[in-house]
């Protein structure tokens, strides 16, 4: 896995956006853009941390991150890649200075939930119709929060 790893932003945006059409092309999923990558990888503190099957992208400001996505190709799932993207992700997050990150999640997707909590993330909130889906629909989300330092709340 690499953090940073592609020297053209826009073959990498549009490389992300592959593997994340990939990994959301559900009925209720609406994949982001080349475009939308592009413009998120040009922001302070936004990074990717990249591996062949899929890749997180998170963003980190002063002392708190964010996970924006994670995407694995679906051919490569339940093979950990989720787990060791979550893990390389949080420790890039760390080293920016880090000390909890949050997520929005489906409340329907039980797999990244899952993922997410063998991980340490615990339920902070809800964001009642957060995720416009692809199909019209909307979903709730969970917002959870993993706590870096033991004296966090």
């Amino acid at each position: 896995m690499s953090v940073e790893a592609a020297p053209d932003p826009a073959e990498r945006a549009a490389r992300l956006a592959a593997v994340h059409a990939e990994a959301f092309a559900g009925p209720h999923d609406a994949p982001w853009s080349a475009a939308a990558f592009a413009d998120l990888l040009g922001q302070a503190g936004v990074f990717a941390v990249e591996a062949a099957d899929g890749f997180i992208l998170m963003r980190a400001v002063a002392d708190e991150a964010e996970i924006l996505t994670l995407a694995v190709r679906p051919e490569a799932r339940r093979a950990g890649q989720g787990g060791r993207l979550v893990g390389e992700g949080v420790l890039a997050a760390t080293a920016r200075g880090a000390v909890r990150v949050f997520l929005e999640v489906a409340e329907d997707n039980a797999a990244a939930r899952v993922l997410y909590a063998r991980a340490g993330f615990v339920e902070a909130g809800r964001r009642p119709g957060y995720y416009a889906g692809a199909d019209g629909g909307r979903r709730d989300a969970l917002l959870l929060v993993l706590n870096l330092s033991p004296a966090l709340p």
